[in-house]
């Protein structure tokens, strides 16, 4: 360390007559302490005030250039360093190195900005607001036949690719192209790993997207797919994994996603088609995730369902009752509940008998799972009453609704079984269902939703409990009490932030329920029609003529 004293005084000399032998010397000396301790010959670079002296020597036409760069780099390694090192405004300079034709300078220079800036937002945010991503980009084009730079841009591109900032200007660049040209260049997995590093965080961004897409991408990942496939080794379990997933990643964006499907032509989506038959778990996943992707317009769900796909993710399923793959089950379930969304489909994938596949995952114990059978149930019976009465009279799917209904932990799963139960009501409009949700202990779930914060869901609720109180309300006045639903109305007519809608399905359900007398009694004991001549007055005419018979239904049986 003794020499390093004496080289870190000489330097501080030598910057300032500028007699490159010496200062080579020089450098080279703290270049050999740092790779024998650097912690402690950084310590000593920042005790002796040297960092400063590195703006002045970071002058693009010396031969010490690259020393200082390399330097810089090394130094920033160490937390402690980072700041001292922008507090002595290396920045600026650096980034003006980036301009060289040096290959070694790059090399160097691009580290010493990396490491400044290591896991700091603040900085990265600052560099691109510096104009550092074209630059970089440019640099990939001009280099890519070294490695090490190749490597450091890379690696740069990565850290920089997390910052949602920097997204427009790698967007303004034709950094798809050559990521593309890039990765078709590699033979390594190490390497293929980097760009793939790179790549899944730009992929998130809709237009890089559709660049990725245009520069072929698409026809890089499926290379990939198709030769790990088979492979055991885990490199290739990574790399299969990693290129079908950022392959659904792709499809996301609706550009990208339409330009692939091609009508239900494209050899692209062929080919995933054929991932889904596959033994291979991963490609099963990729495979109903990617359909799950393409369903999300009704023009693609009608040409799929059309050309036999639901049978594909049937027997995708059925495969999957006994083995329990449960990222397998979600992603098969959410390509379905897409695929029933439009009206022409729901009786088509019903014929196909997608409700007895699906109900076999009733006994699930997985809340994803559960979500989206609920969801890919509800969508089917949509407008389909025959499917509803079916299903609202298995007395094993009410049962388990009910339960889910009471899953707290699970707000997604608890809201789509409300939303079921009150569906098979609403839907079928049958007494026998009624009964059975009565029995089963659903209606206190149903005046609990009418108080969600989702206007839907309470719309929801109200329809169905009105068809309750109006199908049988003998049966159902016991629960209505218990479940203080007159109590409920009356809030919900109070409240001036209930919707229109809201306001007069609690009305008509008001006039469904006087028909009972223990309910009848807490109506009047309640003053309804204080609040329902109120609403005479209301902006919307539906409901001031509904406020209108409800007062006068409410004075003639006070």
């Amino acid at each position: 360390m003794e020499n390093l004293s004496e080289a870190l005084e000489k330097l501080k000399l030598a910057s300032t007559d500028s007699t490159t032998d010496s200062m080579e010397s020089c450098l080279d000396c703290l270049l050999k302490a740092l790779a024998s301790n650097n912690t402690e010959a950084s310590m000593k670079v920042q005790e002796m005030g040297i960092l400063p002296m590195f703006p002045n020597l970071l002058n693009p036409q010396s031969s010490c250039t690259p020393k200082v760069a390399n330097i810089i780099a090394e130094v920033a390694k160490n937390e402690f360093m980072r700041s001292p090192c922008v507090d002595a405004g290396l920045i600026p300079p650096l980034i003006q190195l980036l301009s060289s034709t040096d290959q070694e300078v790059l090399l160097q220079t691009g580290r010493a900005l990396g490491n400044i800036c290591y896991d700091s937002h603040s900085l990265q945010a600052q560099l691109i607001n510096m104009g550092v991503i074209p630059t970089l980009v440019k640099l990939l084009g001009i280099h890519s036949h070294n490695t090490a730079l190749t490597e450091m841009c890379l690696i740069a591109f990565g850290n920089l690719a997390e910052l949602e900032s920097s997204k427009e200007q790698f967007a303004s660049t034709n950094i798809a192209e050559e990521l593309v040209r890039l990765f078709q260049k590699q033979t390594e997995h190490e390497k293929k790993e980097m760009i793939f590093e790179v790549l899944a965080p730009l992929a998130e961004n809709d237009v890089i997207k559709l660049q990725l897409v245009e520069a072929g991408l698409v026809e890089c990942l499926l290379e990939v797919v198709a030769q790990t496939v088979d492979g055991e080794r885990e490199e290739d379990i990574a790399q299969l994994k990693t290129a079908s997933d950022l392959m659904v990643l792709l499809l996301l964006g609706d550009e990208s996603m339409q330009k692939l499907f091609e009508g239900g032509k494209g050899s692209v989506f062929q080919r995933v088609l054929s991932w889904i038959p596959s033994h291979n778990h991963q490609l099963q996943l990729a495979g109903a995730l990617a359909i799950a992707n393409f369903a999300r317009n009704d023009g693609n769900c009608i040409h799929m369902v059309d050309t036999g796909i639901v049978q594909k993710l049937l027997e995708l399923l059925d495969r999957h009752v006994e083995e329990g793959n449960v990222t397998v089950q979600h992603a098969a379930l959410s390509a379905l509940r897409n695929l029933a969304i439009p009206v022409v489909n729901k009786s088509k994938m019903l014929s196909a008998g997608v409700a007895d596949v699906v109900l076999k995952f009733l006994q699930s114990e997985m809340p994803p799972v559960q979500f989206k059978l609920l969801g890919t149930l509800r969508m089917l019976i949509d407008t389909q009453a025959e499917a509803a009465d079916q299903l609202g009279t298995n007395g094993k799917l009410v049962e388990r609704l009910v339960e889910w209904c009471q899953a707290k932990d699970h707000a997604g799963v608890m809201g789509e079984s409300n939303r079921l139960l009150s569906a098979l009501i609403r839907h079928s409009k049958s007494k026998a269902i009624v009964r059975t949700v009565i029995q089963g202990g659903g209606v206190k779930h149903l005046v609990t939703m009418a108080t969600s914060e989702h206007m839907i869901m309470q719309n929801e609720a109200l329809v169905a409990l009105g068809l309750i109180a109006a199908l049988d309300l003998v049966a159902a006045e016991k629960d209505f009490v218990g479940a203080s639903l007159v109590s409920v109305l009356h809030r919900l007519l109070s409240d001036e932030r209930s919707a229109p809608e809201i306001k007069y399905n609690s009305m008509i359900l008001i006039c469904a329920v006087m028909g009972s007398e223990p309910l009848h009694k807490e109506v009047q004991s309640l003053a309804f029609i204080d609040v329902v001549s109120k609403l005479r007055a209301h902006e919307n005419k539906t409901v001031s003529h509904q406020a209108s018979l409800t007062e006068q239904r409410l004075t003639a049986q006070s």
